[in-house]
């Protein structure tokens, strides 16, 4: 399906959608489901993303998990969005529990290896970046600094 929205206005759309949804989870405080995917390619940097809307940290591809959809299932589909990738086989690396923004927050970590080159979509990711996950792209967010660990702990 074509976008709705020309480029322009839907990164405008993302950036108030973003502060909205701040304001959102700190008052209802819903409990928040979400994926996080380190990507790795032949040489064993992780891909990292900078996303149009929010801090212009350097931060890990992933999102929401929609109603009634699988964590893998959810990974795979914004890999595909957000990226044009494909992936083939994923492993579950864990769970974290945290919080964001005032919401409770379980983040679903998967694995991927790619041999392909990531896409952004350029409308919610602008620009990709490998490097080793010891040595990630400053300023990187906390959360892809705590998923990182995770990884290195295995």
């Amino acid at each position: 399906m074509p976008p709705l929205l020309p480029r322009s206005l839907h990164r405008l759309a993302l950036r108030v959608a973003h502060r909205l949804r701040h304001v959102w989870r700190r008052l209802a405080k819903p409990q928040l489901r979400g994926v996080s995917v380190i990507l790795r390619d032949a040489q064993g940097r992780v891909l990292f993303v900078r996303h149009t809307y929010g801090p212009p940290d350097w931060s890990l591809p992933g999102g929401g998990i929609a109603r009634g959809e699988a964590p893998e299932a959810a990974a795979r589909r914004e890999m595909a969005e957000e990226l044009a990738l494909t992936l083939g086989p994923v492993s579950e690396l864990g769970t974290i529990e945290e919080t964001i923004s005032g919401a409770p927050h379980t983040a679903y970590l998967f694995l991927a290896e790619i041999a392909e080159a990531p896409v952004p979509d350029g409308r919610e990711v602008v620009e990709v970046r490998f490097a080793m996950p010891d040595d990630p792209p400053q300023p990187v967010s906390g959360l892809a600094e705590r998923r990182i660990a995770y990884l290195l702990k295995i």
